[in-house]
């Protein structure tokens, strides 16, 4: 494990990549809805993820409004997997320290 992966922690962001990889495609609006953050830091945390390449955006027009709709990109999909890997790991961690700490509290040395 080399370490979580910072772009993906940021909880906005976590949730922006968990929603995009159940889905095809989701537009702006829908994200904004889902998430009910501002426009401003939607955008900004979008940009850093398609920085990243972990999204792809589309720019559209529908009439006369812009559309904008985002996918999750294939190297997006591998980095969000490795990054539950990551967590399961740290977990796993967590579990063994448990079960040696709850090991030596039920030994021969409990009791007395």
């Amino acid at each position: 494990m080399s370490g979580l992966d910072k772009t993906i922690h940021e909880p906005a962001r976590l949730r922006i990549l968990t929603i995009l990889s159940g889905v095809d495609v989701a537009d702006f609006s829908f994200l904004l809805e889902t998430l009910g953050l501002t426009k401003g830091n939607l955008s900004s945390h979008m940009d850093r993820l398609e920085k990243a390449g972990y999204v792809d955006v589309r720019k559209s027009f529908k009439g006369k409004l812009p559309h904008t709709e985002f996918r999750l990109t294939p190297p997006g999909h591998e980095a969000l997997a490795s990054y539950w890997d990551d967590l399961d790991a740290i977990r796993a961690l967590q579990d063994t320290h448990s079960a040696a700490r709850n090991g030596r509290a039920a030994g021969p040395d409990a009791s007395t």
